[in-house]
């Protein structure tokens, strides 16, 4: 997968189309429109989410180790089937969760960072995938799916970029989902279309915490929602550039 690094010109252009779809205001613009060389890229894990039924591991086949838990809630078989639980009604549902415990790896940090997937849901909120939560030291990202219309949400030590589809997607038909963080903003790509970009630095994304699939891993339906998705998921990959 190769990279393309925006200029604060080519992020204008998009964000600027996108806001006026969905109403929000648009980046600075500019005359002088570049695109930077690609930087050398490799695939930090791929989750096919091809395990059989019954499956409790969730496989990387990057050969970079990062295997995950599936919770005991979450049918394996064709892809992973996460169920509707009802938002901020108690108690917490853990074995909702599919998670990756923490690794250096799966963090930012300075680089572009991608997190690529595809789903298919009927319902309109929960967090797809995250690392870290909103307020916890060394930063945090996520892609939810909120009136279900996809957000990427970067946060780091320079900034937080929060970027939104126009459309929502909860058709109940597949979709290929992709965010990108680049150092000067992010983007986000839906079935091969880029749909919506915001200009900003984001900085450094490091934190200790798991990376999680369906919701928070802290959280008690009470004081904090454990924001859980309810739908299917047919594989995650992550690819990073190789310069932190």
């Amino acid at each position: 997968m190769g990279f393309r690094r925006f200029w604060i010109a080519a992020l204008a252009a998009s964000t600027a189309m996108a806001a006026g779809a969905a109403g929000s205001a648009p980046a600075r613009a500019s005359s002088t429109h570049q695109v930077a060389p690609a930087a050398s890229t490799y695939q930090v894990a791929y989750w096919p989410m091809n395990e059989p039924a019954g499956a409790r591991v969730m496989r990387d086949t990057s050969g970079h180790g990062l295997d995950g838990v599936i919770g005991s809630e979450v049918r394996t078989g064709n892809g992973y089937d996460f169920g509707r639980l009802e938002p901020d009604t108690p108690p917490a549902h853990p074995g909702h969760l599919v998670t990756v415990r923490a690794n250096a790896a799966l963090d930012p940090g300075t680089r572009t960072f991608a997190i690529t997937l595809r789903l298919r849901t009927r319902f309109h909120f929960g967090n797809v995938i995250q690392k870290g939560q909103a307020t916890v030291s060394g930063g945090s990202y996520k892609l939810q799916i909120p009136n279900g219309r996809v957000q990427c949400w970067f946060r780091g030590s320079a900034g937080q970029v929060l970027v939104t589809a126009p459309r929502a997607i909860n058709d109940g038909l597949w979709h290929t989902i992709t965010c990108t963080r680049y150092p000067d903003g992010v983007d986000l790509v839906i079935d091969g279309s880029t749909v919506a970009a915001k200009w900003g630095p984001t900085g450094n994304i490091a934190n200790s915490w798991p990376l999680s699939i369906g919701g928070k891993t802290e959280c008690d339906q009470r004081t904090v929602g454990c924001d859980y998705y309810a739908g299917d998921l047919g594989s995650v990959r992550i690819d990073a550039s190789d310069n932190w």
